[in-house]
Protein backbone atom coordinates (compact mmCIF):
# COMPACT_ATOMS: atom_id res chain seq x y z
CA UNK A 1 0.00 0.00 0.00
CA UNK A 2 1.23 3.46 -0.90
CA UNK A 3 2.37 5.60 2.04
CA UNK A 4 -0.20 8.24 2.95
CA UNK A 5 1.26 11.74 2.73
CA UNK A 6 -0.68 14.48 4.50
CA UNK A 7 -0.09 18.12 3.63
CA UNK A 8 -1.02 19.95 6.84
CA UNK A 9 -1.42 23.28 5.03
CA UNK A 10 -4.03 21.80 2.67
CA UNK A 11 -5.70 19.75 5.40
CA UNK A 12 -5.97 22.55 7.97
CA UNK A 13 -9.23 24.13 6.66
CA UNK A 14 -10.97 20.73 6.71
CA UNK A 15 -9.61 19.91 10.17
CA UNK A 16 -10.89 23.27 11.42
CA UNK A 17 -14.35 22.53 9.97
CA UNK A 18 -14.48 19.23 11.87
CA UNK A 19 -13.26 20.88 15.08
CA UNK A 20 -15.93 23.60 14.71
CA UNK A 21 -18.64 20.95 14.40
CA UNK A 22 -17.56 19.12 17.54
CA UNK A 23 -17.12 22.42 19.40
CA UNK A 24 -20.65 23.54 18.46
CA UNK A 25 -22.11 20.21 19.62
CA UNK A 26 -20.28 20.41 22.95
CA UNK A 27 -21.18 24.07 23.49
CA UNK A 28 -24.90 23.68 22.77
CA UNK A 29 -25.29 20.20 24.25
CA UNK A 30 -26.66 21.34 27.65
CA UNK A 31 -29.38 23.35 25.84
CA UNK A 32 -30.47 20.58 23.49
CA UNK A 33 -33.70 18.61 24.08
CA UNK A 34 -33.70 14.87 24.75
CA UNK A 35 -34.95 14.23 21.21
CA UNK A 36 -33.35 16.00 18.26
CA UNK A 37 -34.99 16.26 14.82
CA UNK A 38 -32.72 14.66 12.23
CA UNK A 39 -35.02 13.97 9.28
CA UNK A 40 -37.58 16.02 7.38
CA UNK A 41 -39.97 15.16 4.55
CA UNK A 42 -40.32 17.18 1.35
CA UNK A 43 -42.94 19.37 3.02
CA UNK A 44 -40.40 20.40 5.63
CA UNK A 45 -42.18 18.43 8.35
CA UNK A 46 -40.15 16.55 10.93
CA UNK A 47 -40.59 12.80 10.49
CA UNK A 48 -37.58 11.44 12.33
CA UNK A 49 -35.82 12.04 15.66
CA UNK A 50 -32.58 10.88 17.26
CA UNK A 51 -31.50 10.77 20.87
CA UNK A 52 -29.68 13.76 22.30
CA UNK A 53 -26.19 12.27 22.09
CA UNK A 54 -26.51 10.77 18.61
CA UNK A 55 -28.36 13.79 17.26
CA UNK A 56 -25.74 16.21 18.55
CA UNK A 57 -22.74 14.28 17.26
CA UNK A 58 -24.05 12.41 14.21
CA UNK A 59 -22.81 14.90 11.60
CA UNK A 60 -19.40 15.55 13.22
CA UNK A 61 -18.74 11.81 13.45
CA UNK A 62 -19.89 11.25 9.85
CA UNK A 63 -17.62 14.09 8.74
CA UNK A 64 -14.57 12.64 10.47
CA UNK A 65 -15.31 9.21 8.92
CA UNK A 66 -15.59 10.89 5.51
CA UNK A 67 -12.28 12.64 6.18
CA UNK A 68 -10.62 9.29 6.85
CA UNK A 69 -12.05 7.77 3.67
CA UNK A 70 -10.90 10.71 1.54
CA UNK A 71 -7.37 10.32 2.95
CA UNK A 72 -7.18 6.52 2.91
CA UNK A 73 -8.97 5.42 -0.27
CA UNK A 74 -6.55 6.95 -2.83
CA UNK A 75 -3.70 5.03 -1.17
CA UNK A 76 -5.34 1.66 -1.96
CA UNK A 77 -6.93 2.61 -5.28
CA UNK A 78 -5.51 0.52 -8.18
CA UNK A 79 -5.48 3.79 -10.13
CA UNK A 80 -3.70 5.69 -7.33
CA UNK A 81 -1.23 7.34 -9.71
CA UNK A 82 -4.09 9.10 -11.53
CA UNK A 83 -4.92 11.19 -8.46
CA UNK A 84 -1.92 13.37 -9.25
CA UNK A 85 -3.68 14.33 -12.50
CA UNK A 86 -6.73 15.79 -10.74
CA UNK A 87 -5.35 16.65 -7.30
CA UNK A 88 -6.91 20.13 -7.15
CA UNK A 89 -10.31 18.75 -8.23
CA UNK A 90 -10.09 16.01 -5.60
CA UNK A 91 -9.38 18.58 -2.88
CA UNK A 92 -12.29 20.66 -4.20
CA UNK A 93 -14.59 17.61 -3.88
CA UNK A 94 -13.40 17.09 -0.32
CA UNK A 95 -14.10 20.69 0.65
CA UNK A 96 -17.58 20.46 -0.85
CA UNK A 97 -18.53 17.41 1.20
CA UNK A 98 -17.09 18.69 4.48
CA UNK A 99 -18.76 22.09 4.10
CA UNK A 100 -22.02 20.33 3.21
CA UNK A 101 -21.89 18.30 6.43
CA UNK A 102 -21.09 21.48 8.36
CA UNK A 103 -24.18 23.19 6.94
CA UNK A 104 -26.49 20.25 7.68
CA UNK A 105 -25.12 20.08 11.21
CA UNK A 106 -25.86 23.76 11.71
CA UNK A 107 -29.45 23.25 10.55
CA UNK A 108 -29.96 20.29 12.91
CA UNK A 109 -28.61 22.23 15.90
CA UNK A 110 -30.71 25.31 15.05
CA UNK A 111 -33.89 23.23 14.68
CA UNK A 112 -33.18 21.40 17.94
CA UNK A 113 -32.77 24.73 19.76
CA UNK A 114 -36.23 25.77 18.59
CA UNK A 115 -35.33 28.26 15.87
CA UNK A 116 -37.91 28.63 13.11
CA UNK A 117 -35.82 27.17 10.30
CA UNK A 118 -37.27 26.06 6.98
CA UNK A 119 -35.09 22.98 7.19
CA UNK A 120 -36.72 20.97 4.40
CA UNK A 121 -36.19 23.74 1.85
CA UNK A 122 -32.68 24.55 3.08
CA UNK A 123 -31.57 20.91 2.98
CA UNK A 124 -32.88 20.62 -0.58
CA UNK A 125 -31.04 23.83 -1.44
CA UNK A 126 -27.83 22.48 0.11
CA UNK A 127 -28.09 19.17 -1.77
CA UNK A 128 -28.80 21.02 -5.03
CA UNK A 129 -25.79 23.29 -4.54
CA UNK A 130 -23.62 20.26 -3.79
CA UNK A 131 -24.74 18.49 -6.97
CA UNK A 132 -24.33 21.63 -9.10
CA UNK A 133 -20.83 22.37 -7.81
CA UNK A 134 -19.77 18.73 -8.19
CA UNK A 135 -21.10 18.71 -11.74
CA UNK A 136 -19.16 21.86 -12.51
CA UNK A 137 -15.84 19.98 -12.18
CA UNK A 138 -16.92 16.39 -12.85
CA UNK A 139 -15.36 16.43 -16.31
CA UNK A 140 -11.93 16.91 -14.72
CA UNK A 141 -12.01 13.62 -12.81
CA UNK A 142 -9.55 11.05 -14.09
CA UNK A 143 -9.95 7.28 -14.11
CA UNK A 144 -10.20 5.96 -10.52
CA UNK A 145 -12.25 3.62 -8.32
CA UNK A 146 -13.32 6.05 -5.57
CA UNK A 147 -14.85 9.27 -6.89
CA UNK A 148 -16.96 9.79 -9.98
CA UNK A 149 -19.50 7.81 -12.00
CA UNK A 150 -18.42 4.22 -11.44
CA UNK A 151 -20.09 1.67 -13.69
CA UNK A 152 -18.60 -1.57 -15.06
CA UNK A 153 -18.09 0.23 -18.37
CA UNK A 154 -16.47 3.45 -17.11
CA UNK A 155 -14.09 1.41 -14.95
CA UNK A 156 -13.22 -0.86 -17.86
CA UNK A 157 -12.29 1.86 -20.35
CA UNK A 158 -10.78 5.32 -19.87
CA UNK A 159 -12.45 6.74 -22.98
CA UNK A 160 -15.85 5.62 -21.70
CA UNK A 161 -14.99 7.23 -18.36
CA UNK A 162 -14.05 10.51 -20.05
CA UNK A 163 -17.16 10.75 -22.23
CA UNK A 164 -19.53 9.66 -19.46
CA UNK A 165 -18.16 12.27 -17.07
CA UNK A 166 -18.45 15.00 -19.69
CA UNK A 167 -22.15 14.16 -20.02
CA UNK A 168 -22.51 13.75 -16.25
CA UNK A 169 -21.02 17.20 -15.72
CA UNK A 170 -23.76 18.75 -17.85
CA UNK A 171 -26.57 16.76 -16.24
CA UNK A 172 -25.42 17.28 -12.65
CA UNK A 173 -24.83 21.00 -13.13
CA UNK A 174 -28.22 21.48 -14.80
CA UNK A 175 -30.05 19.30 -12.29
CA UNK A 176 -28.43 21.01 -9.33
CA UNK A 177 -29.18 24.44 -10.78
CA UNK A 178 -32.83 23.45 -11.25
CA UNK A 179 -33.01 22.41 -7.61
CA UNK A 180 -31.39 25.67 -6.46
CA UNK A 181 -33.87 27.78 -8.46
CA UNK A 182 -36.89 25.84 -7.20
CA UNK A 183 -35.65 26.12 -3.62
CA UNK A 184 -35.07 29.87 -3.88
CA UNK A 185 -38.52 30.33 -5.45
CA UNK A 186 -39.96 28.27 -2.59
CA UNK A 187 -41.51 25.85 -5.02
CA UNK A 188 -42.49 22.43 -3.67
CA UNK A 189 -39.85 19.92 -4.75
CA UNK A 190 -41.30 16.53 -3.83
CA UNK A 191 -41.24 14.00 -6.62
CA UNK A 192 -39.84 16.52 -9.10
CA UNK A 193 -36.56 16.61 -7.20
CA UNK A 194 -36.51 12.81 -6.96
CA UNK A 195 -37.12 12.62 -10.73
CA UNK A 196 -34.22 15.02 -11.37
CA UNK A 197 -31.90 12.88 -9.21
CA UNK A 198 -33.06 9.76 -11.05
CA UNK A 199 -32.32 11.31 -14.45
CA UNK A 200 -28.90 12.50 -13.30
CA UNK A 201 -28.11 8.97 -12.13
CA UNK A 202 -29.75 6.77 -14.76
CA UNK A 203 -28.76 8.52 -18.00
CA UNK A 204 -24.96 8.39 -17.41
CA UNK A 205 -25.23 4.68 -16.55
CA UNK A 206 -27.06 3.88 -19.80
CA UNK A 207 -24.78 6.22 -21.76
CA UNK A 208 -21.63 4.51 -20.43
CA UNK A 209 -22.94 1.14 -21.59
CA UNK A 210 -23.84 2.47 -25.05
CA UNK A 211 -20.44 4.14 -25.50
CA UNK A 212 -18.63 1.02 -24.32
CA UNK A 213 -20.62 -1.18 -26.71
CA UNK A 214 -19.88 1.20 -29.60
CA UNK A 215 -16.16 1.33 -28.88
CA UNK A 216 -15.85 -2.45 -28.60
CA UNK A 217 -17.57 -3.23 -31.94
Amino acid sequence: MKRIDINIKKELPIILIIIMMFAASIYFYPQLPDKIPTHWNFKGEIDGYSGKLSGAFLMPVMNIIMYGLFIFMPAIDPKKENYKLFESTYIYFRYLFHIFFLGIHGLIIAAALGYNVDTGRLVTLAVSLLLMLMGNVMGRLKHNYFVGIKTPWTLADEEVWRKTHRLGAILWTAGGLMGVIMSLLRQSMGWVFIAVIAVMTFIPIVYSYLIFSKLKK
